[in-house]
């Protein structure tokens, strides 16, 4: 017997839901998995108080208004930094975690419980960049070279996945899903892969493919997501390098053993574009597939799935 155990909250500005599946085992073990699936949701809480933008006593808002001297953070703020500036070399700034500034200018300066302005507590020169952050893994101290506002928005919530996921590891069959990006862990009730569609970015109660996975994430950037909010008019998925929203494709899915690496991988495929996209995520040896604004599909060459393809769209593989 199945025995579903699910669980949702509001958590790093969406709703973040947890589903184990159990197999007709007793109360204690049932008491287990119900406090497991806690200490998993704690750890949303934690990487939020952490490393938000949004919240004034929070450690990266701390980090932010010191300016010209390394400061010590902790474990849970240097690691998403760390792999932020990462992606952000390889992808020689389309890619960018200092675009805090640039999100709130453009309307994304809303903290999503109360809805209060969360405004950077230093004013951010023209061309700050990357290259404005010095990481000492030794003394794990982050320098910022002149003001910045950073934005671990596309790691952050991958790294809360990943730690709620070593969590309920040892439960076996699982699914996190924060405001679409998944992990899932073992089978689903029916003892299979879990299914996952990939949305389709002009018509929201539609999919234009599925996938079978286990132990894996899936994550998608998608120009739909928080759509009207900026006031350009734009969506909330920045290419550095130009200041303004990212234009080449509607969606980027990326399928990684970690979530951080498949959030942030998503995001930077989309900045990129299509061909420079797959180019990034074979290097990497993820697999993904991107949609265009028109839907052409193009899909790397480790991306099985049950395919839907809208009518007319061309298919490319890497």
């Amino acid at each position: 017997m199945n025995d579903l155990l699910l669980r949702t909250v509001p958590m790093m500005g969406t709703v973040v839901t947890v589903q184990v599946v159990g197999r007709g085992t007793n109360q204690p073990e049932r008491d287990e998995r119900e406090a497991t699936v806690v200490r998993a949701l704690k750890w949303f809480a934690q990487v939020e108080a952490t490393c938000s933008r949004f919240d004034s006593r929070s450690e990266l808002r701390r980090l932010c208004a010191t300016v010209g001297e390394p400061v010590p953070v902790s474990e849970m703020l240097f690691e998403p930094i760390r792999f932020a500036l990462a992606v952000a070399q390889d992808t020689e700034g389309a890619f960018d975690p200092t675009i805090g500034a640039m999100m709130e200018a453009r309307g994304f300066n809303r903290e999503h419980r109360t809805g209060a302005v969360a405004n950077s507590p230093v004013a951010t020169p023209a061309g700050a960049s990357y290259r404005d952050l010095e990481l000492d893994s030794e003394a794990r101290t982050v320098t910022i070279a002149r003001p910045l506002t950073l934005d671990l928005g596309a790691v952050a919530k991958g790294l809360a996945m990943d730690l709620a996921a070593r969590e309920l590891g040892p439960l076996g069959d699982f699914a996190i899903d924060a405001g679409g990006d998944v992990f899932l862990g073992g089978n689903n009730a029916d003892g299979e892969p879990w299914s996952v569609g990939v949305r389709h970015p002009r018509a929201a109660n539609e999919l234009l493919e599925t996938i079978s996975v286990s132990n894996v994430a899936v994550c998608t950037s998608g120009d739909y997501e928080r759509a009207g909010v900026a006031t350009d008019g734009g969506h909330h998925i920045m290419d550095a390098r130009v200041g303004r929203s990212a234009r080449l494709l509607a969606s980027a899915t990326v399928i990684a053993p970690h979530a951080m690496v498949a959030d942030a991988l998503a995001t930077a495929a989309f900045v990129l574009g299509p061909q420079a996209g797959m180019k990034f995520l074979e290097a990497h040896g993820v697999a993904g597939v991107l949609y265009s604004p028109a839907l052409e599909r193009f899909a790397t060459a480790g991306f099985a799935a049950d395919t839907a393809i809208p009518h007319g769209a061309d298919t490319h593989r890497g």
